[in-house]
């Protein structure tokens, strides 16, 4: 991974608080908060917090990062995963910063605790790009909508504020 990579690694996880991790399943990618510390993307898994398991006992993952303005997908890079300690030196800063990045936070100054105790706290370390600008798929990574029942029963709901373009008469 070269210079200008990392640096848009860093500029987009430091703008985004929103990653895909995929691992295990190649077809699940799982939507997580994150905070960009000491170039690497740290999450909290397991517990009260986002639900990613066992992904302390995996080696590396996949994440996808968006940019902010646009929301697309511009990154997938391959993660070594690194599980961080309370005795790691870095387990302060790591730690400030999820609580600083985590929307909704019940009882913020103890979460550090609750996380040592209920959950993991995972480092991923940039190691290569997989995908990235002028290397992206065809296919956009669109999934097809699931099959389902549900309907809409009569006409739809009206819309509020939609202005009608009206047609000039001309004579």
């Amino acid at each position: 991974m070269d210079d200008v990579e990392a640096a848009l690694i860093a500029e987009l996880a430091k703008k985004s608080w929103l990653c895909w991790i995929t691992y295990g399943d190649p077809s699940r990618a799982h939507p997580v908060w994150h905070a960009w510390v000491d170039d690497a993307i740290c999450v909290v898994a397991g517990g009260d917090e986002q639900p990613l398991p066992d992904i302390e006992q995996q080696s590396e993952v996949l994440v996808t990062l968006r940019t902010k303005a646009t929301r697309e997908r511009l990154v997938t890079l391959l993660a070594r995963v690194e599980r961080v300690g309370t005795d790691d030196p870095q387990w302060d800063a790591i730690t400030a910063a999820l609580v600083t990045g985590r929307l909704n936070l019940v009882d913020p100054p103890n979460a550090p605790d609750r996380w040592a105790r209920d959950s993991a706290v995972v480092r991923l370390v940039p190691v290569d790009v997989v995908e990235g600008p002028g290397r992206q798929p065809d296919d956009r990574a669109a999934a097809e909508p699931i099959d389902s029942p549900a309907t809409t029963v009569g006409r739809p709901p009206p819309v509020l504020h939609r202005r009608q373009r009206r047609r000039r008469r001309l004579s």
